[in-house]
């Protein structure tokens, strides 16, 4: 049995099931693989196998883009209903570009909204304000401090 399928049949440590809000746990499962608790809800995070993962799930790169984008589809579709236009079907597709250099770090983030049908020109600049200032977008604009501590 090979690393990746015994570390599907070990137990993974779950954090307490009522987690106050703003909390996440990750925990190691094997190799480069990380289980997340976000509330009730659990997801993998994993390299790639070219960079030593067994591709179990998306790299935490790639969940921060994807936090990104996820919260614009939000920011549009709630813009889209409130305004009575069509928002089923809508979709958001992020692109992204890592740093030559060092610090390793995301240098762009381009992102589209496809929208499921035309909108006129007012409905569109107030959709491009609205999406410009969803909550990931004005973290990243006004960062929050971060600290790490080790215990």
């Amino acid at each position: 049995m090979n690393d990746s399928a015994v570390h599907r049949l070990m137990p993974v440590m779950r954090p307490p099931v009522t987690a106050p809000p703003g909390r996440i746990d990750v925990t190691h499962v094997n190799g480069q693989s990380y289980a997340v608790f976000v509330r009730g809800h659990e997801l993998t995070v994993d390299q790639p196998v070219e960079s030593g993962g067994d591709d179990d799930g998306p790299t935490p790169v790639e969940l921060f883009v994807a936090s990104l984008a996820s919260c614009v589809a939000y920011y549009a579709g709630r813009f889209l209903q409130r305004h009575h236009l069509p928002y089923e079907h809508l979709r958001v597709r992020a692109e992204f570009e890592m740093a030559d250099d060092r610090p390793a770090r995301v240098t762009a983030i381009r992102i589209r909204i496809l929208l499921p049908a035309e909108l006129s020109k007012a409905h569109l600049e107030g959709l491009r304000a609205v999406v410009n200032h969803c909550t990931v977008h004005n973290s990243l604009r006004c960062p929050p401090e971060i600290t790490v501590a080790v215990e």
